[in-house]
C-alpha cells in the first residue's frame, strides 16, 4: 500500500509538476556571474547536490529520516549512503519526535544534522521537539549552548491530489517560534544556495521544499559551493503600482500576474520573494509599499493565521499613509486542504489577477 501510495504521488508530480497543468508557468532563474561553472539541475537534483557538497566538505554531517538511505520519496538523498556509508545516511524509525530529538543531541555535541521528515504535514508529532528543545537551547542556556547546526528538511504544499495528510502548507506554526529559521525556497538555484545557508547558520533552520518544485523547478545550477543569504527578500520584478509578495510556488504565479496585468490592464507590479519568513525582510516589503501604494500577499496556507496575516499587519504600522487600497490576501481557504477539489482551493493566476483589477479600481 506505502509503495503505491509513494509510486502515485511521483506520477503526478512527474506529470505535471505536482499541480493542476495550468497552475503556474516556472520562470526559470538567471544565474549570477562569478560563481563558476554550472549544470542544468531541477530542484531535487539540487537538493542532492548540496547535500552532497556538504557530506563531503564537513566530515560531521550526516543526513537521517524516513528512507533516506533509499534516497527518498522524492530522491533527494539518492545515491548518497552509497558514496558515503550506512553510518553518515541512514534510516530511522517512522517516528518524527525521534527523528527531532536525535537531530538536537547529534548537533548540541557538535554534529552537522541533517534530518528529513518525510513531508512537512508528518511535523506535527515532532512540534513539542522543534518549538520546546530545538528553538529555546540557546536561550535557555543564556547562550552557553546552543543546536544551530541542525537543519529540518520536509516537502511541503501542494502535491497534485496529495489531499489533506499529504498537501498542507504549516509555516505558520512555526514563524510563530524565536529561535528558528524558517525558509521556502522558489526553485533550483536558490534552493541548492539557501540550504546550505541553512545547513552552516548557528540557529536550528526548517527548510520547506515545494513538493511542486521538485521537477518543475529547472536553473543553470554552479555546481561549487555558494549560499543565499537568509532574510534577504529578492525583487524578482520591480514595478510602480502594485506590490506582489509571495513565497515557493506561488511566486511564479505571481510572475504570471504581473504580466498579465500589464498586458491587460497597463499596470506595472513589483514582485517580490520572502525567501524567508523567520526572519522576512520588512524593509524591502517597507520600501516597495512605500512606492507603489497598493499591495497583494498570496500564499497556499488557510488565510485565518496564515503568514499573509503578520505582513499586512506590519505594512498597516509602517506604511498606513502610503496605502491607497486596504491590503488584499490571496489564500488558500479555511478548510482541510481538499483532494479533488484543489484547482479550486489554490490561490491560482485568476484569483490574484482578480485582485489585482479590484486594488486598481479601489
Amino acid at each position: 500500500m506505502l509503495k503505491r501510495a509513494v509510486k502515485l504521488l511521483r506520477t503526478n508530480i512527474s506529470n505535471n509538476g505536482g499541480r493542476s497543468s495550468s497552475s503556474f508557468t516556472y520562470f526559470a532563474e538567471k544565474t549570477p556571474e562569478n560563481r563558476g561553472p554550472t549544470e542544468k539541475l531541477n530542484m531535487f537534483q539540487a537538493i542532492n547536490n548540496a547535500l552532497d557538497l556538504v557530506l563531503r566538505t564537513d566530515p560531521s554531517s550526516v543526513i537521517f529520516g524516513e528512507d533516506v538511505g533509499f534516497g527518498g520519496v522524492f530522491r533527494c538523498s539518492l545515491d548518497l549512503q552509497k558514496k558515503y556509508g550506512k553510518e553518515r545516511v541512514f534510516n530511522t524509525p517512522l517516528c518524527e519526535q525521534g527523528i527531532v530529538g536525535f537531530g538536537i543531541g547529534l548537533a548540541v555535541t557538535g554534529t552537522t544534522a541533517i534530518a528529513e521528515i518525510q513531508f512537512a504535514d508528518y511535523m506535527f508529532p515532532a512540534f513539542d521537539q522543534i518549538v520546546n528543545e530545538a528553538a529555546k537551547y540557546r536561550y535557555r542556556s543564556g547562550n552557553l549552548f546552543n543546536c544551530g547546526k541542525l537543519t529540518i528538511r520536509t516537502p511541503s504544499s501542494a502535491i497534485g491530489h496529495g489531499g489533506l495528510y499529504h498537501s498542507q502548507s504549516p509555516e505558520s506554526y512555526y514563524t510563530h517560534t524565536p529561535g528558528l529559521k524558517i525558509v521556502i525556497p522558489r526553485g533550483a538555484l536558490k534552493a541548492k544556495g539557501l540550504l546550505l545557508a541553512c545547513i552552516r547558520d548557528e540557529d536550528p533552520c526548517i527548510f520547506f521544499e515545494p513538493k511542486s518544485l521538485y521537477r518543475a523547478a529547472t536553473d543553470e545550477v554552479p555546481v561549487g559551493d555558494y549560499e543565499c543569504e537568509l532574510g534577504k527578500a529578492d525583487i524578482l520584478r520591480t514595478g510602480t503600482d502594485v506590490t506582489l509578495i509571495g513565497w515557493g510556488p506561488q511566486v511564479h504565479v505571481l510572475l504570471e500576474v504581473a504580466d498579465l496585468a500589464k498586458e491587460k490592464l497597463k499596470v506595472n507590479c513589483e514582485v517580490i520573494d520572502l525567501v524567508s519568513l523567520l526572519p522576512w525582510d520588512k524593509q524591502t516589503v517597507i520600501n516597495s509599499i512605500k512606492k507603489t501604494g497598493k499591495v497583494l500577499i498570496a500564499h497556499e496556507a488557510p488565510k485565518t493565521s496564515g503568514f499573509g496575516g503578520e505582513i499586512a499587519s506590519t505594512i498597516q504600522e509602517e506604511c498606513f499613509l502610503h496605502l491607497e487600497a486596504p491590503v488584499s490576501r490571496v489564500t488558500g481557504f479555511d478548510t482541510p486542504f481538499p483532494h479533488v477539489f484543489e484547482p479550486f482551493y489554490l490561490p491560482n493566476k485568476w484569483r490574484c489577477f482578480e485582485a489585482v483589477q479590484n486594488l486598481v479600481c479601489f
